[in-house]
């Protein structure tokens, strides 16, 4: 079952996010992604004005492809790291940057105070199952950006995971030797796209854990509000809806039961991903609270 209580922060705005799941306390993150307009700004604050009570590990902002939300995602992360008591965590791409300008990125998030990135290879501007074309003077692998990070130094490092294989991985296992690597490269934790099988999420730790990695990986939870709205999210980065989740969410017409059913099936498979020994719970709130918070009342998690 899960934890009956939040976990407290040890260290502070800026802390070191590795530090905090190597000590080992259950993990309860939250991720934003930056607004485009004032009405979104102040429906991000919001949001995070609703959940830093509940004290997460830490927040992650999103960085938009080819670093369309650059200027967006330094100044909220920024603003994150000097007007809350949360540690947030910024996204970096290689998607449309030379090494000198995701120097500059890294410089402008060290300037911010912010300790904690997320490195990712990025989508191309098609989408995420188009052909990668590298950009010239840039990186072509998370792991070469990994590497870039680790050796300058000053920030912990995150990277992502995919319980069912990235859309462009030849295998299950193909997949699990690229996240093996970007942890050989210096990856200090990495967070799991969305996905609604349980067993999905513990077949890709054995796979890893096969490798000789000791990595810890956090599942990142989407409730289903919209059955439509996450097939369609999932059909671009690889992510199923089985069958018999569909039929759960299908059964109902009222939109406020499918809702209620969706927030059911996503307290369901955290509590099976806390009993089996997943490091904590990662949630993906599109800058709003209700969901989360719906799924920590099921959970029993308290401020």
């Amino acid at each position: 079952m899960a934890a009956q209580s939040s976990p407290a922060p040890d260290d502070g705005p800026g802390g070191s996010i590795a530090a905090r799941l190597r000590a080992g306390e259950p993990s309860f993150s939250f991720e934003f992604f930056p607004p485009k307009d004032e009405a979104g700004e102040a429906q991000l604050w919001q949001a995070i004005e609703t959940l830093e009570p509940y004290q997460p590990t830490f927040v992650s902002v999103t960085y938009g492809a080819g670093g369309t939300t650059r200027d967006t995602t330094v100044r909220v992360t920024g603003r994150i790291a000097r007007e809350t008591s949360l540690t947030p965590m910024a996204h970096l791409t290689c998607v449309g940057h030379t090494v000198a300008e995701i120097e500059a990125v890294l410089d402008s998030y060290a300037d911010a105070g912010v300790e904690n990135v997320m490195l990712l290879r990025g989508d191309p501007h098609e989408g995420p199952r188009a052909p990668w074309t590298p950009t010239a003077g840039g990186l072509t692998y998370a792991a070469e950006l990994v590497e870039l990070v680790k050796a300058r130094g000053g920030f912990d490092i995150g990277v992502a995971a995919f319980p069912e294989g990235h859309p462009s991985a030849a295998s299950l296992d193909a997949d699990a030797d690229v996240l093996a690597a970007k942890a050989r490269a210096g990856a200090q934790f990495a967070i799991t796209q969305m996905f609604f099988r349980a067993s999905d999420y513990f077949g890709l730790v054995e796979r890893v854990r096969g490798r000789g990695v000791d990595l810890p990986i956090l599942p990142g939870i989407m409730p289903i509000l919209n059955l439509a709205a996450i097939r369609r999210q999932g059909e671009l980065i690889g992510t199923s809806v089985p069958a018999d989740i569909v039929a759960r969410i299908e059964r109902h017409e009222d939109p406020k039961a499918i809702r209620a059913e969706g927030i059911g099936i996503a307290a369901e498979l955290c509590e099976q991903l806390l009993d089996g020994g997943a490091p904590g719970l990662h949630f993906y709130t599109l800058n709003r609270s209700t969901a989360t918070l719906e799924i920590f009342d099921r959970l029993n998690v308290r401020v």
